[in-house]
């Protein structure tokens, strides 16, 4: 091993500028860093997001609602951009108390629903439209479990392997190598999955896809940090055909776009409020 050995003091202290990319957002505190409210755009349902792995998952599924016919799916999508501390307003916090996109409000309720945490949010408009979620118990829980299982794995990915591949610092072997062990074993669960199932629960098309997708289906198409390569990805042949069927899907190519502000012009939607958002894109 060739990382310095670093000793934890008694008391930990935090260092403002150690954070990489993100030091100017990352905060060991809670709470709102200004006070600013949150727009309201005309439709029931109130998006507020980036188009992270976590943010598409909740497009994605609001366009394939909206390609089902459910019109009670309509929203409003604002960009809130984590990279501007967007997050720690307190009209977002209002929705949101962890600070963390994506956050929905669902106004067609009485009071106001607030729904966060990206999982949550995928739960609650399956149940809300009757969709992309089975009625029979057993496929039911069963992609209930994949949903959860991704809630349970991604940090391993995303601020685990991510943040020291992609975005730390400086490069350190321990961790890199500790969370590329652990994706390469997740990947390799999902490839077994897949090697007997169309989708991931099944074959049906679900939430759980929708979860997964973003995250695993990226770094398996080299669309989420660069490393396909290094992990290996085109071994996992079982996840890159579910990836690219996924991707292929003309709701998830505009779930893709929507709060998204970087990257191809013809790939961006950074707000969406109605469907001709999309006209003239890549779709």
């Amino acid at each position: 091993m060739s990382d310095t050995k670093y000793m934890p003091p008694k008391v930990w202290v935090w260092d403002k500028e150690n954070g990489g990319k993100f030091a100017n957002i990352n905060r060991p505190i809670a709470g709102a860093t200004q006070e600013k409210e949150l727009p309201v755009g005309k439709h029931p349902l109130q998006l507020y997001s980036m188009a992270t792995p976590n943010g598409v998952k909740v497009t994605v599924m609001l366009e394939e609602l909206l390609a089902l016919g459910h019109t009670g799916a309509e929203y409003d999508a604002w960009l809130i951009n984590i990279g501007s501390g967007d997050q720690f307003s307190s009209g977002f916090i209002e929705v949101n108390p962890n600070s963390k996109i994506p956050a929905l409000l669902d106004r067609s309720t009485n009071p106001v629903t607030r729904v966060f945490e990206s999982g949550s949010i995928l739960l609650y408009l399956a149940e809300k439209f009757k969709a992309f979620l089975p009625s029979d118990p057993v496929k039911r829980t069963e992609a209930l479990s994949w949903l959860f299982w991704q809630m349970g794995s991604a940090p391993m990915l995303g601020g685990g392997f991510g943040h020291f591949y992609a975005y730390a610092p400086e490069k350190y072997e321990y961790p890199i190598n500790r969370y590329a062990m652990e994706v390469k074993r997740q990947l390799d669960v999902l490839d077994r999955q897949l090697a007997k199932n169309q989708f991931i629960s099944g074959d049906e098309y679900t939430i759980a896809d929708m979860a997964i997708w973003p995250w695993y289906g990226g770094v398996a198409t080299n669309k989420v940090y660069n490393a396909a390569e290094f992990l290996e990805a085109h071994t996992y042949t079982n996840v890159l055909r579910w990836a690219h069927e996924i991707g292929e899907r003309p709701a998830v190519v505009r779930g893709r776009m929507v709060n998204r502000s970087w990257g191809e012009d013809n790939e961006q939607v950074p707000e969406r409020h109605s469907a001709s958002d999309f006209d003239g894109k890549a779709i």
